[in-house]
Parts: structure tokens; sequence; C-alpha cells
């Protein structure tokens, strides 16, 4: 991670010019079909145009709901909502998918949609789940040298409007969030260089940060932050997350820490008791998020991306005014 950033440069732009040779190779036009797609498990190739898509990623049904295409699976992820959409989603479900559990490759249920090709670009997937699943439909995974859960927000979005003949429209939303980002880090040119970090506590009490791999902290480099370096030096992996012992708590020490809940319930994080040591506490610079924006960070769609930036500007606006004592987040009255 360099320490200069250029906020009008698009995530996309720098993210595909560095992988360029990781990407999937299409054959001829990216709209043409038949379409070769060439990922970390070989090659796959859709013979038409797709008309029933299948997702098996727990984000991926907002993304083909935005290009105007009702998918015909649809992973309930997390949350306690209708057919497994957040409220930026849920209107524009009109159909009735096979609902898949979270984790759960169900091979027989994926089957019984008859998809004509399933996406898998946000998921954990096995050689033999790709091998399974290629007996059902052409499966688009990850490029080659990239990580299950690496590809960032935008190339998501992309991957899926090439896959299902949609990149026009795919290509148009993804400009328009970029043209959104773009506009509030030209609004705060403070915030380029200041180092920023997403932190979560799991169920189980790990404490946690995203690297620069994880969509969610990509957002924040977007708006003009970066990673620090000896976080994403732990993360060599590129899993995207890190897990952080207590001892290790100065990695924290940054100019904007945004805590993330998606339960509601951020007691484990008020009762961290190295938490009254670190800078962004003692400094006022933090900023805590529970479920729906917790939920559009994690979703990272054509559909969540805009309902995140609102809320993140106005956090972060306050959270580095200078006064500690300011917020606009979901902080509860104990914070």
């Amino acid at each position: 991670m360099t320490a200069a950033f250029e906020p009008a440069r698009s995530l996309l732009t720098l993210a595909l010019a560095a992988a360029a040779v990781l990407a999937p190779v299409v054959s001829a036009s990216a709209q043409d079909f038949p379409l070769t797609i060439e990922h970390k498990f070989g090659t796959t190739v859709i013979e038409e145009q797709p008309e029933r898509v299948a997702t098996v990623d727990g984000n991926g049904a907002d993304n083909i709901l935005a290009l105007g295409i009702q998918p015909v699976t649809i992973e309930n992820w997390y949350g306690d909502y209708e057919n497994g959409l957040w409220p930026w989603a849920s209107p524009l479900l009109t159909s009735e998918p096979v609902m898949l559990e979270r984790g759960d490759l169900n091979f027989e249920l994926i089957a019984a949609a008859q998809p004509d090709v399933i996406l898998s670009l946000y998921n954990a997937l096995t050689p033999e789940e790709y091998e399974k699943l290629s007996l059902i439909a052409p499966v688009v995974p990850v490029p080659e040298g990239r990580g299950d859960w690496s590809l960032t927000w935008e190339e998501r979005a992309h991957f899926t409007g090439l896959a299902t003949g949609k990149l026009t429209e795919a290509d148009a939303q993804i400009d328009a969030i970029n043209a959104r980002a773009e506009e509030i880090a030209a609004a705060h040119p403070e915030w380029a260089g200041k180092t920023a970090l997403i932190a979560w506590i799991s169920r189980d009490g790990q404490l946690g940060l995203y690297s620069s791999h994880d969509a969610r902290q990509q957002l924040l480099i977007q708006l003009g932050f970066q990673t620090p370096d000896a976080v994403d030096a732990l993360d060599a992996a590129g899993t995207a997350s890190v897990n952080l012992s207590e001892e290790a708590i100065d990695l924290m020490n940054v100019d904007l820490l945004v805590w993330i809940d998606g339960d509601g319930d951020v007691s484990p994080i008020i009762d961290l008791p190295v938490r009254r040591f670190i800078e962004p506490h003692l400094n006022g610079q933090e900023v805590v998020f529970t479920k729906e924006v917790t939920g559009a960070f994690s979703y990272g769609s054509l559909l969540s991306m805009p309902y995140a930036l609102d809320r993140l500007e106005t956090a972060i606006e306050a959270a580095l005014d200078g006064d500690p004592e300011t917020f606009a987040d979901d902080r509860p009255d104990n914070w």
C-alpha cells in the first residue's frame, strides 16, 4: 500500500490495471457469446446469454437484481430479512428463488433451480465443489491468483455483468457509485493519506481487523484513507481479515477506527479492556455501526454501496471534526 492516494482515480481502474493478468480472459468482445472465462479452477464456457442466473455467494443476489435479473438462487447469508435480502434489495425481487442456507451448497436445490450459469465470486469454493456445480451449469469463480474473498466490490459487479451479458449496465452503475465516492473524497482532501481500519469482535470474543484485501476496507481506501502496512503484512495470504491479540493492540492506533457489529450488540466492544488505551478512542476518532450499515458494508454491492457511502461520509465527518463529543453513528448512550 502506497502512502499517496489520488481521490479522483477509480478503485476499479487501480484493481483491474494491477491485476490485468489475473482477470478472467474473455473471447472476442466482452459481450459476445459463447463467452470463455479463465479462472482459478480452469476455464468456463457460457454458450449463450444466460436467463436463469444462480449465485452461491451471500451477497451475489444484490448485483444480479441491480442488473434487472431475478436470481434463481439466493443464499440466506445473515440477518432476519425475508428471502435473505436487505432493505436496499428486497423491493426488486418479484420471483420466488430457491433459498440456500449460509455455507450450505445444496447441490440438489441448486440443480432444481435449473440455472444457466452459477456465480461464485465471493465464496470459499473448493475444487470438488466446483466440479459438482459444473455438472449443473457453467460456474464463474474468482480469477487465478485471487483470494476467495478478495475481489473488490467493483470487480464482483463487473464480472457479474460480464457473465450475464449485462456488462454495459454493470459498468454504468459502478461509474455512478465511483463518482459519488470521488465526490466525497474531493470534498474532504484532509482525509487523504490518513490511516484507517475497520475492526470487529466475533461472537466468541476474537478481536479482528480487515486488511486492504477486504471490500469494506477498500471503500475507506477509495475515500482517501490508507491501510497500515503492518496490518496488510499480517494478511499475506489475502484472506481479507486478521485476528488480533490484545498484545498487538498498537496496530489499532490509527487516525480513524470504524467498529462494525452486525448483531446490534456492541457491549463486547465497550467491555474490551484494552480499548481505553488506543488512540482513536482517546481522541474521539471512532465510528461505530450496527446492523444495517454493517450489512451494507459486508454486501458491497451495486445496491448497498450508495447507502453505505451516505452513512459513512456523515459519520467520518463527525469523528474527524476535532471535537471528540460529536458523532453521527449507531453508538449507544453508554459508548
